[in-house]
């Protein structure tokens, strides 16, 4: 999991287009599972912004979107949430909420 701690919340509020926020830990076996069916999912979709934060305990940006399992998806389009998954395990659940974003 690639660690931003540059990002904040108004950064992603303001992100253009459509972008998935993946919330999760480098630890943490549930994201480990899901990398499978997240980057084959992305993958039918490469147009999408695919933001990867490293979460935790007390970290203010998975807190201002009310995180609390890993790894949990964020859909935005143009900073809006329009859906979101909480530990998704198959590519199906991850491609319908692309299409949500992508379609707008």
């Amino acid at each position: 999991m690639q660690a931003d701690h540059q990002l904040k919340r108004t950064d992603l509020d303001q992100l253009a287009g459509p972008a998935v926020i993946e919330f999760g830990a480098d630890w943490c076996g549930y994201c480990q599972a899901a990398q499978t069916v997240i980057a084959a999912a992305l993958a039918t979709s490469p147009g999408i912004k695919h933001i990867r934060i490293e979460d935790g305990k007390g970290k203010p940006l998975g807190r201002s979107y009310s995180v609390k399992l890993w790894p949990t998806l964020v859909f935005l389009q143009d900073g809006v949430e329009i859906a979101r998954l909480v530990r998704p395990t198959d590519t199906d659940m991850i491609t319908g909420a692309l299409r949500q974003i992508s379609a707008r």
